[in-house]
């Protein structure tokens, strides 16, 4: 007759410091990302942005954390590292004023004047904003995205 040397239970998990630093993160990656990034953004999420223009935003806290909100709503499935390292819009305050920045968490930064200098990986963004062809410009570490008014986006790699 046989005899078990096993036991029928399940092993125990052992997680140590190494298989912990190895284990996959959330979120998309690959052509995955790609396909998600590439996806039209809710009219919802352009009024949002387009409200911290309206003025006051930066004694508002409420707005600032409506906009955090709404970049968390629409970019529900990627991790805080992929989000957009910052936002650069045109500047609606007037004249000297061109484009204001937004960091990765919905902060205004600053408002900036014609030929003052951006962050170097914001100013990547500066002439599309500028333009008034869109929305916003989201910028990312590996590419730039351009957001159209109606959602669409182009997205322009380094």
């Amino acid at each position: 007759m046989a005899r078990k040397l096993l036991s029928a239970g399940p092993a125990p998990v052992v997680t140590t410091l190494a298989s912990a630093r190895t284990a996959p993160t959330l979120g998309l990656s690959g052509a995955k990302l790609e396909a998600r990034l590439r996806m039209k953004r809710s009219s919802a999420y352009i009024e949002t942005l387009r409200k911290l223009d309206a003025g006051g935003h930066t004694h508002d806290r409420q707005t600032v954390e409506a906009f955090v909100a709404a970049l968390r709503d629409e970019l529900p499935d990627i991790t805080i590292d992929q989000h957009p390292v910052g936002i650069v819009s045109q500047c609606y305050l007037g004249e000297p004023y061109e484009v204001h920045t937004l960091d990765r968490l919905g902060n205004i930064i600053h408002h900036y004047k014609r030929f003052e200098p951006l962050p170097p990986l914001l100013a990547r963004g500066r002439v599309l904003a500028a333009s008034g062809q869109y929305a916003f410009v989201e910028i990312y570490t590996d590419k730039v995205i351009a957001v159209a008014e109606s959602g669409d986006v182009s997205i322009v790699r380094d």
